[in-house]
């Protein structure tokens, strides 16, 4: 049983950021008392952290892994590593780009089965509603009692063929059902009407005909739908990536008439700004996009108000070669972005910069999608009685990107050579060191959840 006492001067609370001294448990914090009082037993060795933060461990809710069927885009073992090394102790994988995707039972139990035994972190994982399986009340609530933690969906094409997109009438009948299960719906929410062609004469790299082929206009129209629905079935509903701050008036409305409904955003379009993004620099490409600056500030000002809850990185990754870098061809390229090991820097260095908190850190990132995927009880907070998930955190310290340091599979990325502010020194799993100035444990020790 591991015994571990932990003191910082800043230590990362729901009850605020103070100095104190954690004292873990068989893996989990037991007391929170004050900073000089050091443990009077051996069987508690101390480790001192300093002027270092302690923060809890970061709960990423959205990563696609892509294993099993897909695991040379990226597998448990380097997504795990990854996670570990950007302060990551919880993540929620999304159940397409697998084969199969995590739309039955059996497809969960491989999905379990590649997680197990080779992952540095935890791992929960979301089930997939698609047009097969919409309707199907035996089989959602099978995914449901076999430990999904709710349902995706997308209403434009996934770009994977084994996770097809839903419409209007798919939704209406898996909507009840999900509400009954009390689990939450998930959804990509661009309106594939709204979207456009490319403009006819428009170079394939030109970023700004990209960003015009989905307008702002097709997350509103989507999320609209969403609320219609979510009043009219009583669902559970939670808007992924959030790119268009024009949508944030109607969600706010939707939660001042009580509608269950939340929302996140990403690093990425907190970070970058439409007007840095060169033509044929497809590294930046995602779905939805990346818009511009004003935007980016909207979005800020939404997290400051409270009206998002919560960051979440997408972790889309694939091999170089889908990105198109060459050719620098936007239409053809894989739209996703790897930034599963510097979410926490990346947000940190922006938010900051605004004024946000460590404590402001851990509700967006910690907290909040710790309670989306019902483990609010066990992770996402520094409490007595919570798994002893923590991450020793610089803030004042930085570092700039090198490519060949990341471990997801794959390194292009569009933070290269960029300087970010937070550097993670220790990474705890259930009080277990996971990941330590580069060294990582052997074996893994994350749970399949």
């Amino acid at each position: 049983m591991t015994r571990l006492a932990l003191r910082s001067r800043r230590v990362v609370t729901p009850a605020g950021t103070r100095a104190a001294t954690l004292y873990v448990e068989d893996g989990v914090v037991t007391a929170i008392l004050g900073y000089d009082e050091a443990p009077a037993r051996a069987s508690h060795p101390l480790v001192d952290c300093g002027e270092a933060a302690i923060l809890p461990g970061i709960v990423d809710t959205h990563v696609h892994v892509n294993d099993p069927g897909r695991a040379e885009w990226e597998g448990f073992p380097t997504a795990t590593r990854a996670a570990a090394a950007g302060g990551v102790t919880t993540l929620v994988d999304m159940p397409l780009n697998s084969i199969p995707a995590t739309t039955t039972v059996a497809a969960l139990r491989q999905k379990r089965a590649a997680a197990a035994g080779h992952s540095f972190v935890d791992v929960a994982f979301w089930g997939g509603v698609v047009p097969g399986n919409a309707a199907d009340l035996p089989g959602l609530a099978g995914l449901a009692e076999a430990g999904v933690r709710g349902f995706k969906a997308f209403l434009v094409p996934s770009g994977v063929d084994e996770f097809p997109a839903v419409g209007e009438p798919e939704l209406r009948t898996a909507m009840p059902i999900l509400a009954g299960l009390g689990l939450p719906l998930l959804v990509h929410a661009e309106l594939p009407e709204r979207l456009r062609a490319s403009v006819e004469g428009s170079e394939p790299a030109s970023y700004g005909a990209y960003l015009a082929s989905r307008p702002e206009a097709a997350e509103v129209e989507a999320i609209r739908l969403l609320l219609r629905l979510a009043e009219e079935s009583g669902c559970r509903v939670h808007v992924v990536h959030l790119s268009a701050a024009a949508a944030l008036p109607l969600l706010a409305a939707a939660r001042a008439r009580g509608l269950p409904v939340t929302v996140e955003t990403c690093p990425h379009y907190l970070t970058f700004a439409a007007e840095e993004i060169a033509d044929g620099a497809t590294e930046w490409k995602c779905a939805p996009p990346i818009r511009g600056r004003e935007n980016r500030e909207r979005l800020w000002a939404a997290l400051a108000r409270g009206e998002i809850d919560l960051v979440a990185s997408d972790h889309s990754p694939s091999p170089p070669a889908l990105k198109h870098r060459e050719s620098g061809d936007f239409s053809r390229a894989w739209g996703g972005i790897a930034s599963l090991q510097l979410t926490l820097s990346a947000t940190w260095t922006e938010a900051r910069k605004r004024g946000f908190t460590l404590d402001d850190l851990a509700r967006l990132m910690s907290r909040a999608p710790a309670r989306l995927a019902g483990l609010g009880a066990l992770k996402g907070a520094i409490a007595p009685g919570y798994d002893a998930d923590l991450v020793v955190f610089e803030p004042e310290a930085s570092f700039e990107v090198q490519p060949e340091r990341l471990e997801h599979r794959h390194k292009l990325t569009p933070y290269a050579g960029r300087v970010l502010e937070g550097v993670v020194r220790t990474t705890y799993l259930r009080g277990e060191p996971v990941y330590d100035r580069g060294r990582f444990s052997d074996p893994p020790r994350g749970r399949v959840l």
